[in-house]
């Protein structure tokens, strides 16, 4: 049995495949199988596939007509035989010690996934940045060495990169939960993390920088086309995952009920101009069956945090896609002028106690100037031994 198994779905990614091969084929850790699934390209990609197939015989490649990202990547995970599992995007690159080090982890900790960390890279600007998505290090300091589970996350199983790339699987452990993509969809890594993070007993979070996210116009999370509107499936599936499980209780119900709302106005901006009016009638028929049930949209009103409950009574009452594109920048512009006020204010206060500050010093510094000019005195000077005389007649009494 191999080792790794690497499960490459491609499509399109002529400018930026042979990077990608690069830092997979030449891994200090070489017992891999890297199953390559064209996806039904229209560039040179399955051309660049073969060439460097040529020269290593541990790539397969599998062609087939289009399907999706979701399709290409359960096909892939279909044909692997290693006893980890790595899904990788073909757009971005690892670095060469990735796969050593999460073998060396995987195996030493006995766990059914290693978690590690991801840097950003800015293609337009050839500038790598680091971001807490990917860094993650609150969850770092959360678990610290130890193997983890869900139960042992609390909030902390929201703030985890849902991205698959950032993880070693025990393809064992993948196979008997029975987990794969949704198909049809974009935005699936996160019904495919959350299915394994609630069903895994055993993690491990290798605290490295070991893959590189490239970000680009052109790529599926940037594009703003009318995939976008599968962003509010998905986040129905994942609150779906979590009752599944049993996992649905008050913390969660008011994590993910608050998430739908707020990721939906993130996807709703994103989308482009002449694809909006679609999405926000997508919005208001996902959201309109809260409404349907009195005492459950009261409760999730009751659960959500003011801007929320403002966005969600905004996408229900809103007549058109513009609408609430007002209503939404009209809301944030009022609580940024509110923050800008308060800071002023502060700063008004502040400017205030400083003033008042400079003040008291300089009537300090007057008074310790009248009492040197006191001490020095000729009059302080000459009733010097009567002052004296007081101090001894006043000890007298005293005995």
């Amino acid at each position: 049995m191999v080792s790794i198994s690497v499960v490459l779905p491609v499509y399109n990614v002529e400018d930026y495949l042979e990077e990608c091969l690069d830092s997979i084929v030449n891994q200090t850790f070489t017992d891999l199988e890297i199953i390559c699934v064209n996806d039904g390209s229209t560039d040179n990609s399955l051309d660049i596939l073969k060439e460097y197939a040529k020269k290593d015989d541990r790539i397969i490649i599998i062609d087939q007509e289009n399907g999706g990202h979701a399709v290409a990547t359960n096909v892939g995970m279909d044909h692997a035989t290693g006893k980890y599992l790595f899904l990788m995007d073909s757009d971005d690159m690892l670095k060469l010690d990735a796969f050593e080090l999460t073998y060396n982890a995987a195996e030493e900790k006995q766990v059914d996934f290693v978690l590690f960390k991801a840097i950003n890279y800015d293609n337009e600007k050839d500038e790598f940045y680091e971001s807490e998505d990917y860094n993650m290090n609150g969850l770092a300091n959360h678990v610290g060495e130890n193997i983890f589970s869900f139960d042992d996350l609390g909030d902390w199983a929201l703030r985890i990169a849902v991205t698959p790339w950032t993880k070693l699987y025990n393809r064992e452990f993948i196979e008997k939960s029975q987990i794969r993509f949704a198909e049809g969809l974009i935005f699936e890594d996160n019904t495919f993390f959350f299915e394994v993070l609630i069903q895994a007993k055993r993690i491990y979070f290798l605290k490295e920088h070991l893959f590189y996210r490239r970000w680009y116009d052109s790529s599926s999370t940037m594009a703003g086309d009318l995939r976008f509107t599968d962003s509010l499936a998905i986040t129905t599936m994942t609150i779906d995952i979590f009752e599944k499980y049993g996992k649905l209780d008050d913390l969660f119900k008011r994590r993910l009920y608050n998430r739908k709302v707020s990721m939906s106005i993130i996807r709703f901006g994103q989308i482009k101009p002449e694809f909006k009016e679609i999405f926000f009638d997508e919005m208001q028929k996902n959201f309109g069956y809260w409404v349907s049930d009195k005492e459950f949209y009261e409760y999730l009103m009751s659960i959500m945090i003011p801007r929320n409950r403002f966005l969600l009574e905004s996408i229900l009452n809103s007549k058109t896609a513009k609408e609430l594109e007002y209503l939404v920048e009209n809301y944030d512009l009022e609580a940024e002028i509110n923050i800008i006020e308060e800071k002023n204010q502060i700063l008004s206060e502040n400017e205030k106690l400083s003033k008042r500050n400079d003040e008291l010093i300089g009537i300090n510094e007057n008074l310790e100037n009248i009492n040197k000019r006191h001490l020095n005195s000729k009059s302080w000077k000459i009733t010097k031994p009567l002052r004296s005389f007081n101090k001894i007649f006043k000890d007298d009494e005293r005995i």
